[in-house]
C-alpha cells in the first residue's frame, strides 16, 4: 500500500524498493512501472521538505552555465554589453540590470528568479 513518507525509516524503505524495481525490466503501463513512478514521486515531496536544495547565487548561476554551455569571457560581454561589466559582475561589484537580466534569461536559460536574487 502506497502511503505518503513522513520518517526517515520510511524514506529510506522506499528508496531500497526504488532500487529493486530499477533492477528490473519494466514494462511502460505496467503495475510496477507505475509503482515505481508514485514512489519517485513520494520521495521527491520528502526530500524537497526535509532537504531542500538552496537555489545558486545569480554569479554562481551565470559561472555554472557559462561552464555548461562552453561559454567564453567574450561572449558574455557581448550579452551583458560591456568587457568591464562583465568583470565587474564576476566579482559581485556591480550589480546586474533589468536588461542584463532580460540577456541572460534569453541567452543563457537561466530562470529570471535566480538572476533577481540579492547577492
Amino acid at each position: 500500500m502506497l502511503r505518503l513518507i513522513r520518517t526517515e525509516q520510511q524514506y529510506e524503505n522506499t528508496l531500497a524498493r526504488i532500487y529493486e524495481l530499477m533492477q528490473i525490466d519494466l514494462q511502460p503501463d505496467s503495475e510496477e512501472s507505475d509503482e515505481l513512478e508514485i514512489l519517485s514521486m513520494l520521495v521527491k515531496k520528502y526530500e524537497d521538505e526535509h532537504y531542500p536544495v538552496p537555489e545558486p547565487s545569480p554569479i554562481e548561476a551565470i559561472k555554472h552555465r557559462m561552464e555548461q554551455l562552453n561559454i567564453s569571457d567574450a561572449e558574455l560581454s557581448e550579452i551583458l554589453g560591456a568587457r568591464s561589466r562583465k568583470s565587474e559582475i564576476l566579482s559581485g561589484k556591480r550589480k546586474l540590470s533589468l536588461s542584463m537580466i532580460r540577456a541572460l534569461k534569453e541567452r543563457l536559460n537561466i530562470s529570471a528568479d535566480i538572476l533577481i536574487q540579492l547577492y
